[in-house]
């Protein structure tokens, strides 16, 4: 651990020089931005050893809770789980920090280089922002924000000639000043269910019994319901909003799939809101679905 500490604070103080900081690049932000490394490589050293305690140690208050949360709602066992992962953090070695954002207790700093996840092949330019919460005066492991520049190539050639313009104007780049209180402890879901929303053109906000809250902008894109489905009546709420740029016309869809534990055996759609492309759609609404004896069976778990 202490060759990785070693490691970290020599990463950090060797990409500072041309860090942009706020105000300017100092001697202070150096140091800064070699806390925040030694903190992010040794939550990634406490993942690759699957080591609980330390990653719990590392990790933000909220976001422990919300990844505890999401893997007992997949009825997935914590925290074995957490280390159950695609593929592993990534490296910081040969990456630029090129922006570093501090704001009451939240940190960030973006990096670019070739981001390598250690799945095969040839990594590329591309962007990491990682972000940091200050808990009890020391600095804790949030989140890592992955930008593939693929899709904005002037965007790639302007951050490998220190044009961080693109940085310095995104707000997903910017500390927020604001953490997140954490979420309530969920017990293991009686089933597992999922939302899915197609909304191009437009915001979604969806509820699921009062507990699970999504957003979705200008997505494709499905999202474990926190807490599960139970037993008997199920509510669901949501709201849709035009975002800029949309027409206004774009076809929509939110759904609820249960999740059978049967092998086999296709996600049943328990709810659905839907408009066609032209269609109307409505600002807000709400609606229900069942889960009963025979939906029971076919999930292949019982409810508690």
């Amino acid at each position: 651990m202490s060759r990785l500490l070693v490691l970290a604070t020599l990463i950090a103080i060797a990409l500072s020089p041309r860090l942009p900081a706020q105000g300017g690049a100092n001697s202070s932000t150096t140091q800064e931005v070699a806390n925040l490394s030694r903190t992010y490589l040794a939550w990634r050293q406490a993942v690759m050893n699957q080591n609980a305690r330390e990653w719990e140690r590392l990790t933000a208050a909220h976001r422990r809770m919300e990844v505890r949360n999401r893997l007992v709602s997949e009825k997935r066992p914590f925290p074995a789980a957490v280390f159950d992962l695609p593929a592993p953090p990534p490296k910081l070695e040969g990456l630029r920090a090129i922006h570093f954002s501090k704001k009451g207790p939240t940190a960030k700093v973006a990096y670019f280089g070739k981001i390598d996840f250690g799945i095969g092949g040839e990594p590329t330019e591309n962007l990491l922002v990682l972000s940091f919460v200050n808990e009890r005066g020391g600095w804790k492991y949030d989140k890592a924000d992955f930008v593939n520049l693929m899709a904005l190539p002037d965007v790639r050639k302007e951050l490998a000639n220190n044009d961080l313009r693109y940085v310095r104007e995104t707000p997903e780049c910017q500390a927020s000043g604001q953490v997140p209180r954490p979420a309530l402890p969920v017990r293991e879901a009686p089933y597992i269910a999922k939302v899915y929303v197609f909304c191009p053109g437009r915001e979604v906000e969806v509820t699921v019994n009062r507990v699970s809250r999504h957003r979705f902008a200008n997505a494709k894109e499905a999202e474990v319901v926190i807490g599960g489905a139970r037993d008997g009546a199920n509510q669901v709420e949501y709201r849709i909003k035009k975002l800029e740029g949309g027409s206004g016309d774009e076809a929509l869809a939110i759904r609820v799939y249960l999740m059978s534990q049967i092998e086999g055996t296709k996600p049943i759609k328990a709810f659905e809101y839907q408009v066609v492309e032209g269609g109307s759609v409505a600002p807000s609404g709400r609606g229900q679905f069942t889960v009963d004896a025979a939906i029971a069976a076919q999930l292949g778990a019982s409810g508690q």
